[in-house]
């Protein structure tokens, strides 16, 4: 497949390719043949050389054939560095997820120097770091106490992690041997009818440009601010609202602005009676659905009910006389005096709850101290 192999001699050496087919072929490349003699087969693997750059195991054989052994040229592209993608939050209110709206942001970020094209330099040249051998990377090393040490990897910071060095006389004016110059760009963020909290907007490509690098995206994370009215679940709102007794029993007519600014007439059907705590829907009154608009969810009014302090003997003989008669049981003279008196007390539930619940816990933590003494006097008198 390959043809002959060369006669061995003294100032010929053999290299093994790989494992493919098991055969053996002269390096003509220099800096191959460099790499394999100070670090053997697994650096040609791993793409050694070059200032640190990936290398394709396969070129090795382009050397040889001008292709891969598979045919087709290369078996895969040079993988290029992926630049880091820039994050922005974007606040916005109920209002802007349910009508939609744009921003127009202003930014600044890296381009590629348009004068030397990225080189940094006037000549397109550059040479190799002599601080970190154009690896980009230095290694230092901390002595922690006997026998034990630390080895670090930080960026050169002579070359700033870049592995090569320009010469100030042949530095890019425009640039300043940076390979990159500060742009300001304005972006026109949409934010679409019932987008979500925490849903991202993307803008390939637009984030800082460098050398040898795919460019990151750009992407703004929405976060919604906080409603005094309605509250959003999905795609549905939620709204609080509070009758007096009279309008929970008699009826009620009220307006809720709605987050478009139209005015919406809510109102009980005739002799409807609304509960406390009761919930009510209005369909179609949510909030629009993302990428369907015209699709909306429903609008929920939480109900509450104020009731009177206190009533008037008076009061209360005049709601006896509209209301249903009351359902007490009648006791006799003698089965009252059997019965104990009580008295009722207003109360915080929740701040009942929490202090027996803080009770508990306190017992539980003395219990668990009272048995692990008890365990100790035990393991003792064994």
């Amino acid at each position: 497949m390959f043809g002959r192999a060369p006669k061995k001699s003294d100032n010929t050496k053999y290299y093994e390719i790989l494992g493919v087919s098991k055969k053996r072929f002269v390096l003509s490349d220099p800096e191959k043949r460099e790499i394999y003699d100070q670090y053997g087969e697994d650096a040609l693997k791993e793409g050694m050389g070059g200032g640190g750059g990936a290398h394709d195991p396969f070129d090795i054989f382009q050397s040889f054939f001008g292709g891969s052994p598979f045919g087709g040229g290369s078996s895969r592209g040079r993988r290029q560095r992926r630049g880091e993608d820039v994050i922005h939050p974007l606040k916005v209110s109920l209002e802007d997820l349910y009508n939609g709206t744009s921003k127009k942001l202003s930014l600044s970020r890296n381009v590629i120097c348009t004068k030397c094209k990225g080189k940094g330099s006037k000549s397109g040249a550059s040479m190799k770091c002599s601080g970190c051998q154009g690896s980009g990377m230095k290694v230092s090393i901390r002595h922690l106490g006997p026998s034990m040490i630390q080895q670090m990897q930080h960026p050169c910071n002579e070359c700033k992690g870049t592995g090569e060095t320009i010469n100030d006389k042949d530095r890019c004016p425009q640039c300043k041997g940076e390979k990159v110059i500060q742009e300001k760009k304005v972006l026109e963020v949409i934010v679409e009818k019932g987008m979500q909290n925490g849903q991202k907007i993307t803008f390939p490509g637009e984030a800082d440009e460098a050398p040898d690098t795919v460019t990151g995206d750009i992407v703004f994370v929405l976060q919604q601010k906080e409603h005094p009215k309605f509250k959003r679940k999905g795609d549905d709102l939620f709204v609080e609202h509070t009758l007096s007794l009279t309008e929970a029993l008699c009826g009620f007519q009220f307006v809720i602005t709605h987050l478009d600014g139209r005015q919406l007439l809510i109102k009980s059907q005739p002799g409807e009676v609304v509960k406390p705590d009761q919930f009510k829907a209005i369909n179609d009154e949510g909030m629009p659905m993302y990428q369907r608009p015209f699709m909306r969810g429903k609008l929920y009014i939480h109900f509450t009910v104020d009731f009177p302090e206190s009533l008037s003997p008076d009061q209360c003989k005049m709601l006896e006389t509209v209301l249903p008669p009351r359902t007490s049981v009648q006791l006799t003279d003698m089965e009252l005096d059997e019965c104990e008196e009580t008295t009722l007390h207003d109360v915080n539930i929740e701040e009942e709850m929490r202090r027996k619940q803080q009770a508990a816990q306190e017992a539980y933590d003395e219990d668990d101290d009272m048995q692990g003494g008890a365990q100790r006097v035990q393991c003792a008198q064994q």
